[in-house]
């Protein structure tokens, strides 16, 4: 390689290489503008495969580090993607910021309101962008949806639905000895601990931080009896989790009032047999979309008091987006999103702009997680949602311009083809 392509390339380190963490490094591995410089991980045998994982790809030998801190010294690295631990995304994105790098921590809840607010101030105070990697904002309905809502197809909005309903329960179950992260949250949590697939895209429809904002929040959780089941049922009742006492509510109920007059309703499920869903549903004016039944009634254009397939919808309003992204050929996992997000941050980190996911909706995607255990330990309270943008979402302008704005829909940026 010489000098000149290696200056082009966006150098990376990654920190957490679970399951997730591999996952997305084979995404990164998939980009030819990026050099992944240096993996880091607690246990060693996950900081092996992340390095074989580089070195099989035909990549130079990254540097390894147990403590994320000596990676995040290097001068080197300007970004660093973060599928740590929930609990640990805050603390490595902060010490990221200070040390002068762009954070992209993967998906999760905060622990507390202070550590949202600890990850706006880093970030006003070091001008460096934290963007949470959340990947549904970047799936093809997700995308067609923010294309509709902006050509005004479904009217003025009123009400969203969204959430995580997913049988988790093998994974959550065996937690302790696949060393896994989240039954540690289920065990002393009940909250909607997983809640950012859901309230991402709804932000972004709502204009959330940029003319809205989220005002109050309310929960409510169910008894826990899908976990104790699945590991009597599956593993015995002599399994050390058999006995366990679990904090989760298996069914989590959370609604948002915001300041625009909508409401959002939010579900965490993850503990009882089902099917996979994002219980998806956007509501205006002119008309409603809903993702379990893949359906769609827009006022003028569908026939009365029915359902219409939503496939030839996204087919005419797709964002332009996924039009090239297709023609180009979908890659990485999740149906495509994952790459798209990733590729939306490495974007950001070689222009020295703004991500198109900033602090701001990072911390108040996360906070839903804290809100709503206060609330679901209050009875089911209000509580009123912090602004963290300290008044500025009044007056916001969308931010900078590129392909993966999920602000605004621009056509001009994509080939002449699309």
């Amino acid at each position: 390689m010489n000098v000149k392509d290696d200056q082009t390339k966006v150098r990376l380190g990654v920190i957490g290489l679970g399951g997730r963490g591999r996952g997305l490094l084979g995404a990164l591995l998939e980009m030819k503008d990026v050099e992944i410089a240096a993996v880091c991980d607690l246990y060693d045998d996950r900081l092996r495969m992340g390095v074989d994982q580089v070195v099989a790809s035909g990549r130079q030998k990254p540097g390894s580090y147990s403590d994320y801190k000596e990676l995040l010294a290097r001068d080197d690295i300007k970004g660093v993607i973060i599928p740590s631990s929930w609990s640990s995304h805050v603390e490595i994105a902060i010490a990221a910021m200070k040390a002068g790098k762009y954070a992209a921590p993967e998906a999760g809840g905060a622990s507390s309101l202070e550590e949202c607010w600890d990850l706006v101030r880093t970030s006003e105070e070091t001008g460096m962008p934290c963007m949470m990697l959340e990947n549904v904002c970047y799936g093809r309905n997700e995308m067609a949806l923010i294309n509709m809502i902006k050509k005004g197809l479904f009217g003025e909005l009123i009400h969203c639905q969204s959430g995580y309903e997913h049988d988790l329960r093998d994974e959550v179950a065996l937690g302790i000895e696949n060393r896994h992260y989240r039954i540690h949250n289920y065990l002393n949590r009940n909250a909607d601990i997983y809640p950012t697939h859901g309230i991402g895209p709804v932000s972004k429809f709502l204009g959330i931080n940029r003319s809205n904002r989220f005002l109050s929040l309310t929960s409510m959780a169910s008894k826990a009896r899908g976990l104790h089941e699945w590991i009597a049922d599956h593993r015995g009742t002599d399994h050390p989790m058999a006995k366990a006492e679990f904090a989760q509510g298996d069914i989590v109920t959370t609604m948002i009032k915001c300041a625009q007059g909508e409401t959002v309703l939010l579900t965490h499920d993850t503990t009882l047999p089902r099917p996979y869903s994002r219980a998806g549903r956007v509501q205006g004016t002119k008309g409603i979309w809903m993702e379990d039944n893949n359906s769609i009634h827009l006022q003028g254009k569908s026939p009365e008091h029915t359902w219409e397939s939503f496939d030839p919808y996204r087919e005419e309003n797709e964002h332009p987006l996924w039009k090239e992204y297709i023609s180009l050929g979908v890659r990485g996992g999740h149906g495509g999103m994952d790459y798209l997000c990733l590729r939306s941050f490495v974007e950001s980190v070689k222009m020295k702009i703004s991500t198109p996911i900033d602090v701001y909706d990072t911390a108040a995607w996360m906070a839903v997680t804290a809100l709503s255990e206060q609330s679901i330990a209050l009875g089911g309270s209000s509580v009123a949602f912090p602004d963290f943008t300290n008044g500025k979402w009044i007056n916001r302008t969308p931010g900078p311009k590129s392909k993966y704005s999920l602000d605004e829909v621009d056509d001009s940026l994509f080939f002449e083809t699309v």
